[in-house]
């Protein structure tokens, strides 16, 4: 069966699965994940990130992309010199992302289903699960 194939379109659990992706991708680096927590200090610009991390202006405006890309970092020109662009994140972004990961990672969304195969042809569990 083919992931594409697991919902249906229009499904509200695919649509916030995908969601979920594409915000675990765009964490899914060292530096990221170490962009956002220099950004719960507060705002940054560029060239403070980059003096934090030890990473070259380039590769950060790369990794700063990406996160703005899925909404967890804002980007706004400085109130009085444009030349400087402040990087923040977006708290609403924030609490999605909790939220879903939330979702999916509960221990008490953990249910009692058991294979057919462990079922006896009552419905009773087998010996197999007993273990």
């Amino acid at each position: 069966m083919a992931a594409e194939s697991l919902y249906e379109v229009d499904d509200p659990d695919r649509l916030m699965d995908r969601r979920l992706l594409e915000l675990l991708k765009a964490m899914g680096d060292h530096r990221r994940l170490a962009i956002l927590r220099l950004l719960q200090d507060g705002t940054y610009c560029n060239c403070e990130l980059g003096q934090e991390l030890g990473v070259a202006p380039n590769l950060i405006s790369h990794h700063l992309k990406v996160l703005r890309e899925v909404g967890l970092v804002r980007a706004e020109r400085h109130p009085t010199d444009a030349r400087w662009i402040l990087y923040s994140l977006d708290r609403d972004v924030l609490d999605e992302a909790r939220a879903l990961c939330a979702g999916l990672l509960d221990p008490a969304l953990i249910g009692q289903r058991m294979p057919v195969s462990c079922q006896t042809d009552d419905g009773a569990a087998c010996a197999c699960t007993a273990r």
